[in-house]
């Protein structure tokens, strides 16, 4: 069975014959599943969890919590995300079907009207994504920019325009997600460069400095609604909304193989994040910004390799965020066979680079970087890792469960369900707040 072939209804099963001896079937996909390494999967999770959007944490999450919440909501974020992420894991091949797609799972458990909402959150959740990791890349070409000229001639826009043609063409030259392969190591380079130099550069400025504020900025309304908008980016910083989806492209054992990436994601990778985090706001207190380089001082070399880093890794890590929606379309509409046919490159130049071409509009349309992450967190990375996960997980395994898990998973529900109501009131708002400070298309 070639699990390449493309068919025109993605949620079709054909059945496959696994290697442990059991019928398991597979829904029909244009893109490479089954190949990779829980090592590759676990870097590719890597990749997500340390991308330029690192070079926030200290601004957007350290600032409105403080040392002290600050510190331990990144920890408890931590361990709820594994937890959350290995429910789902878990899950792969239940019922006896590979879910190779996140909607796949939510469809097979709840029925068809949960396949759609399932796709259409994560629709969002992705596209949200992509629009910030965008903005992330325009900036750090501007930064790099504003090292050599500041003139003021090219803005912000300009550089997010320039972002999103560079992100096009790598969609169009990399097939599927499994074809990133050795990429996967030029995004773990690039990161810990800009990481390292972050990180030192910070330690620097930090030993050098006077004595830091570290009170937390605002009113008392205000305080309130940027704390939880932190909260929201504390889960947005752990987690993928498509888990599935990476754990489609993972050899057999499936669900062994992916809790080993989820294990080295959670431990060894989640380290440089903390380290860049943590002494960025120890170096800057709370006059700390959203992209940390704009603090750092030091050689315009230096800076210029940590912002061309930066650049070069979210152009990658775009990639794996967007690799569902690519996978959608390819299988949708047939796209088989060699990547350099003229149909499948002139497809993917059409189809891909519209995509890009909306996300890259919205980013420069709206470039406030924060508040993305924020509402992102709130409605949908909460629905889908946290609300989702355990009331999936209840459902598959009411009958194995005792009553204190099943209301250990409904207290998750009802937590995590009120959490999202309140952080997207509160993202909400800050855009609100945003926009009125700066105009569309602003040059922040």
């Amino acid at each position: 069975m070639d699990n390449n072939t493309g068919a025109n209804d993605d949620s079709r099963p054909s059945k496959v014959y696994d290697e442990d001896e059991l019928d398991v079937e597979i829904p029909q996909t244009a893109h490479q599943i089954s190949k990779d390494s829980w090592f590759q999967a676990g870097f590719v999770l890597t990749t997500g969890i340390n991308s330029a959007y690192v070079l926030g944490y200290s601004g957007t999450i350290m600032v409105p919590l403080g040392w002290i919440f600050g510190i331990v909501g990144l920890i408890i974020a931590t361990a709820i995300s594994l937890y959350a992420n290995s429910l789902i894991a878990k899950l792969h091949e239940f019922g006896g079907k590979r879910h190779i797609r996140y909607r796949d799972l939510a469809g097979h458990i709840y029925g068809r009207k949960a396949y759609s909402l399932t796709w259409a959150l994560q629709y969002v959740n992705l596209f949200m994504i992509n629009t910030g990791y965008i903005i992330l890349a325009g900036s750090a070409l501007k930064a790099v920019y504003v090292l050599f000229r500041d003139d003021h001639i090219m803005k912000l826009p300009y550089f997010i325009a320039i972002a999103g043609f560079v992100c096009a063409l790598f969609a169009i030259c990399i097939p599927h997600l499994s074809a990133l392969r050795f990429w996967l190591g030029f995004s773990t380079f690039f990161s810990l460069i800009y990481i390292i130099i972050a990180f030192v550069l910070s330690l620097q400025d930090g030993i050098e400095a006077p004595a830091r504020d570290y009170s937390i900025p605002g009113t008392a309304t205000s305080k309130i609604f940027t704390t939880i908008g932190a909260a929201a980016n504390l889960v947005f910083a752990f987690n993928t909304g498509m888990l599935p989806e990476i754990q489609a492209t993972v050899r057999k054992p499936v669900v062994d193989n992916m809790l080993k990436a989820l294990y080295f994601q959670f431990t060894a990778g989640v380290l440089p994040m903390y380290a860049v985090t943590f002494v960025g706001y120890w170096a800057y207190g709370s006059s700390t910004s959203s992209y940390l380089l704009n603090n750092v001082t030091g050689a315009v070399w230096v800076k210029t390799m940590a912002n061309i880093a930066a650049f070069l890794q979210t152009v990658i890590a775009l990639h794996i965020f967007a690799s569902p929606m690519y996978e959608y379309l390819d299988t949708k509409f047939g796209i088989k066979g060699s990547a350099l046919s003229a149909r499948n490159l002139s497809f993917r130049i059409t189809v891909r680079g519209g995509y890009l071409a909306i996300n890259t509009l919205v980013a420069a349309l709206l470039p406030f970087l924060g508040d993305f992450m924020s509402l992102t967190g709130a409605i949908s990375t909460f629905p889908l890792t946290f609300i989702l996960a355990n009331h999936m997980y209840l459902v598959a395994k009411k009958t194995k469960l005792t009553s204190l898990q099943k209301l250990w998973h409904w207290l998750n529900v009802c937590f995590f369900g009120c959490m999202s109501i309140a952080a997207a009131i509160a993202a909400l708002r800050l855009i609100a707040v945003d926009s009125k400070t700066y105009h569309v298309f602003a040059d922040l």
